[in-house]
């Protein structure tokens, strides 16, 4: 597989010069502290699509709930299928739903990040605060040293080590000279090669290729975007730091009664501290 991607990425690298098409894709493991019960790390799969100009982080699942519900005729059927899987009656006439029934597609990741390669532009969307939102940030703001005697092999392809500080937090990334695509997962971008592997000591984020291969399949288009309001990155982030530790009041006060919030334990949901459980802690 190795021999094949690096010949085709030769060949496509010139074939999709032009238009928002990828030249290669590639599936990362994405992990991180699950603040709700402490000691306990979620991992999710994202996808990240990549070419000369733009490049799309993401998860499929997502993207195609989006796309089904960007139509009111997509968003109906989706419903249909959704209450059909989850929704059932009791004996006693009572309904219960359980999300978590059934393979029915549901929307679990709010994250887009978009590289704009060509302008220097990375463009965030996701949820903070419980409203969808969107930002934009320069590419430098991300610097990198190279620590070239320091290696790893990661998939078949000899990595090199590049440091960063970022937003509050020390990463280490494993890129490849091999596949010269100057990317990688989340915001991560600016080095000589793929980045395969990144992580911060102390707290468990971390983002590791499980796949790649070279394609020219087009970036799917963003939907409903006009959903997303404006916001800057420091304050997206505060909003959330104060929604996880209020949650369970700002749902009282939305939606009334005796809203209770809790791990997945039974227990009341645990402080949110933006030193052990946010990625970027420098808001």
């Amino acid at each position: 597989m190795k021999k094949s991607v690096l010949f085709l990425f030769c060949i496509l690298s010139t074939a999709v010069a032009f238009g928002q098409n990828a030249q290669i894709k590639v599936q990362y493991k994405a992990s991180s502290p699950f603040w709700m019960t402490p000691g306990e790390t979620s991992s999710t799969t994202m996808l990240l699509l990549s070419g000369p100009e733009y490049s799309r982080y993401f998860n499929t699942m997502s993207q195609y709930v989006d796309s089904m519900t960007s139509t009111p005729e997509g968003k109906k059927q989706l419903q249909e299928i959704q209450m059909k899987a989850w929704v059932t009656q009791n004996p006693d006439g009572s309904i219960s739903v359980n999300m978590n029934k059934g393979n029915v597609p549901n929307k679990k990741v709010n994250l887009y990040v978009n590289k704009d390669i060509a302008k220097g532009v990375i463009t965030v969307y996701d949820e903070w605060g419980m409203e969808p939102r969107v930002y934009t940030e320069p590419f430098d703001e991300m610097k990198w040293e190279i620590v070239e005697d320091s290696t790893k092999n990661i998939l078949g392809y000899e990595c090199i080590l590049g440091l960063t500080d970022y937003h509050g937090r020390t990463w280490k990334a494993w890129f490849s000279p091999e596949i010269p695509v100057q990317d990688g997962p989340w915001k991560f971008h600016g080095l000589p090669g793929l980045i395969l592997l990144a992580e911060t000591d102390g707290v468990p984020f971390r983002f590791e290729a499980t796949g790649i291969e070279t394609t020219d399949e087009k970036i799917p288009p963003m939907y409903k975007t006009d959903s997303y309001s404006k916001t800057e990155r420091k304050k997206a982030l505060a909003d959330e730091d104060y929604t996880n530790n209020n949650r369970e009041a700002m749902l009282q006060a939305r939606f009334g009664g005796a809203v209770k919030v809790q791990n997945r334990e039974g227990r009341k949901a645990p402080k949110f501290y933006k030193e052990k459980h946010s990625i970027e802690t420098d808001y």
